[in-house]
């Protein structure tokens, strides 16, 4: 009989791989591997990013961080697109040295047009920011030019909205803060 050896990865293994261009997650013990995100990835990013960090500088209720490892434990350290922690949170979620040890208050998450890759960052990383507390989720569709919603409930990060063109993204962890999903993909549309 055949046994199939698994291996457990950890945050020092993660730690240990060499800088290849590749983004490397770690989800309970399992290592996954991305490539660079692509150009209409990165100018969503940048479509976020810059309204947010305007609302912040206004209202500084909370920091904005792009690409930030996150680590969650031993087992488990993603790499969101973008995260929010308020300024209250700030201290206890990051450590003395830097790294990003607590649940953001939002994670936001761009998916790459990648089948795989969209299923890890919509189910996978989902589920465990649910498990360590992550208040809000952006799932931003570039294929389907749309934000979902998930905020946390006693079963999870449920759906709570969609926003297609043509709608604003809001939040109730940033009072006052509205983004129109046509800025978010102003680029990418252009090219359909």
């Amino acid at each position: 009989m055949a046994t199939q050896l698994t291996q457990s990865f950890t945050v020092a293994d993660l730690e240990a791989l060499p800088e290849d261009g590749n983004r490397y997650k770690l989800i309970g013990g399992e290592l996954f591997v991305s490539r660079a995100p692509r150009l209409f990835h990165q100018l969503s990013l940048k479509n976020i990013l810059g309204p947010l960090f305007v609302f912040l500088e206004e209202n500084p209720i909370g920091v904005v961080i792009p690409e930030p490892g996150v680590i969650f434990g031993e087992h488990d350290a993603v790499q969101p697109d973008i995260v929010l922690i308020s300024a209250e949170r700030f201290d206890e979620a990051v450590s003395p040295d830097g790294e990003l040890i607590a649940a953001p208050d939002l994670v936001i998450e761009i998916l790459s047009p990648d089948k795989q890759n969209a299923r890890r960052d919509r189910e996978l990383k989902r589920k465990l920011y649910a498990a360590h507390g992550v208040k809000e989720c952006w799932i931003v569709d570039q294929l389907a030019l749309r934000v979902e919603v998930y905020r946390l409930g006693p079963e999870g990060l449920k759906l709570a909205e969609t926003r297609d063109v043509g709608e604003q993204v809001t939040s109730p962890l940033l009072p006052g803060f509205s983004l129109p999903v046509a800025k978010i993909f102003k680029f990418s549309v252009s090219k359909r």
